[in-house]
This record gives structure tokens, sequence and C-alpha cells, in this order.
């Protein structure tokens, strides 16, 4: 039996949220663009949608991704207020975050639309991170597992082997958001090796061992290194620590 060759990237990712005018992006992306130069990581931020294109100029020269929050299933259309795969793409935008906790909470958004979201956003040579994660009552029931099962199952196990190339991961226990709280390094392994044993499963071990697997619950620069010691933690989706320079340049080069 031949080796499998792993490829999967270290990737930390800031997701700015609802956060930072014009003024401010400019601002942090500035600060941003002294520090994270020297990184071995695969660097994301992303900014709102009104500042796309702003940040997408102002790191042209850099090694900083420019990903986008959301984006519609639809390619075009009668949907006031969103937007498609297509405008995303004609700012210079490859990559976008679907299935936010904050999304499935605040606006309903299912497993099914996300499925539809993610099919979309492939078929525009677009690449995913696909968050998803369980809920307090869910880890207290012991369901945690289950749940993240039935969500990963759902939005992405109707995929071919060869479309996991363009997906990234993003593991958010909810209870673990915003709260303070922060799932342990040996947690968050324990969640991540179930996972890449879940598509070892569906697929194989060349879909699972080149999965690039984020964590995403109130990491910091006091503990981003040992949650990324951890062997299937590849990086974070950060929120808050994100929106400052020195934090977020702590957490880049945590590795």
């Amino acid at each position: 039996m031949s080796r499998v060759k792993i490829m999967r990237k270290h990737i930390v990712a800031g997701n700015w949220k609802m956060n930072n005018g014009l003024v401010q992006t400019t601002t942090l992306i500035s600060e941003l663009k002294q520090q994270v130069k020297t990184s071995d990581a695969e660097v994301m931020i992303a900014p709102s949608f009104t500042n796309l294109w702003h940040a997408f100029e102002a790191t042209r020269q850099d090694d900083i991704e420019v990903v986008a929050q959301n984006m519609h299933f639809a390619e075009n259309g009668a949907y006031t207020g969103e937007v498609s795969a297509g405008m995303l793409k004609s700012l210079g935008i490859k990559t976008v975050i679907l299935g936010h906790s904050e999304r499935r909470a605040y606006f309903n958004e299912t497993d099914e639309a996300l499925a539809k979201k993610i099919d979309t956003a492939l078929a525009n040579g677009m690449r995913v991170i696909f968050c998803f994660g369980e809920e307090l009552s869910d880890r207290k029931a012991g369901k945690h597992e289950e749940v993240v099962k039935g969500q990963l199952v759902n939005a992405l196990c109707h995929l071919k082997a060869e479309d996991f190339e363009h997906i990234v991961l993003a593991y958010e226990p909810v209870w673990a958001i915003g709260t303070g709280e922060t799932a342990t390094p040996e947690q968050a392994q324990d969640m991540h090796a179930f996972i890449r044993n879940l598509f070892r499963e569906r697929y194989d071990a060349n879909v699972a061992d080149n999965l690039s697997i984020l964590y995403g619950g109130s990491v910091k620069p006091n503990n981003a290194k040992e949650i990324f010691s951890k062997p299937d933690v590849d990086g974070g989706l950060i929120g808050g620590a994100s929106l400052k320079a020195e934090d977020f340049y702590a957490i880049v080069n945590a590795f």
C-alpha cells in the first residue's frame, strides 16, 4: 500500500465579523502587513463586504489573503442585500467562510442551505472555509460528536473526493465563542481527530489526512501555541483577537 502524501497547510484566518469601517480597516491592514511577513502559516483576513475591495487592493502584494464572510447560493436574482460568488470573484476574492455559528443562529442557515452554498462556491472555483460545531447543551448531553457528524455529513458528504482540495474545515464549539470559555487543547484534539477519522471512513486516508481542520473557539495569544501543537489542529479561525494586530500576529506565529 502506498503512503499518503500529506499536503495540508497551517492556516490562520481572522474573521472581523461586523467590525471596522474603512479607516479602521486601513489601519489594521497596515499594521498587519508590517508583522506577518515572516509567518510560515497561510494568513487570511475576512473584512466586511463594504471593505473587501479596499482590503484586496491593500494586500495585493502581500502574503495575506482577503476572504469573504458569506455568500448566497444563487448566481444572481432578486435577493436584496445578498452577495453572489460571481460578485466576490469580480473583486479578486477566492475564498469564502460558510456556516459560521452566528449565521446559523441569527439567520437560520440550515445544513441543506449550506450544502447549496458550498456547491455554488465550488462551481465558481472558490475555496470554502466550512464552519460547524456543537452548542453547550449538546456537549453536556454527550451528543457533541453526533451533532458535528450530522452537520458535516449533511453539508459536505455529497461532494466528490477531489472537491476536498478546495475545502477547509473550521470546528467551532459554540459554547466557546465570545464567552471567554475555551475548549481545552485535549478537547480540541479529540474532536479534530474524530472529524478526520469521519472523512477517512466516508472517503479515504488521502482526503482525511490532507484536510486542514482549524479550531475556532476563543483562540488567544496565550493559548494558541498549545492548541496548535496538537497533531490534528492545523490552525485557527480567529474572531476578537484578529481585530488587534499584535494579538493576531502572535497567534499567526504560534506554530
